[in-house]
């Protein structure tokens, strides 16, 4: 299991320590450091749409230009701006076997999904 996402993020940090209290093993990727590729981008928003995987209410996307913003119509201008401005993924991204299964946190989710 890969969870990806940023360290500070609080709900990432909700996301690993339900993980590790519940005794399951992941592997951390923290795509401000170790980046993220438009492929992997393409494969999550195939999963969850790009308009989960974009971000719209994080200080990232807030902090944008208007003409940034209007810019992004369709997955292609998304994963554009998510490779520019990795903040703005939607976060924690849970992927388990290959796939992505979780995007965000929900106790509920991951209590139907991971257990």
């Amino acid at each position: 299991m890969i969870v990806y996402g940023i360290p500070n993020c609080n709900t990432v940090k909700k996301a690993r320590t339900w993980l590790t209290d519940n005794g399951i093993d992941y592997e951390f990727h923290d795509f401000k450091k170790q980046g993220i590729t438009a492929e992997k981008l393409h494969e999550w928003c195939a999963v969850f749409g790009w308009e989960v995987v974009l971000n719209k209410k994080g200080t990232t996307w807030k902090k944008l230009t208007a003409d940034e913003q209007l810019a992004v119509k369709d997955e292609k201008s998304a994963i554009a701006v998510l490779l520019n401005h990795t903040s703005a993924i939607k976060r924690p991204v849970i992927e388990q076997d290959g796939k992505a299964v979780l995007i965000s946190f929900d106790e509920e989710l991951y209590n139907k999904v991971l257990k």
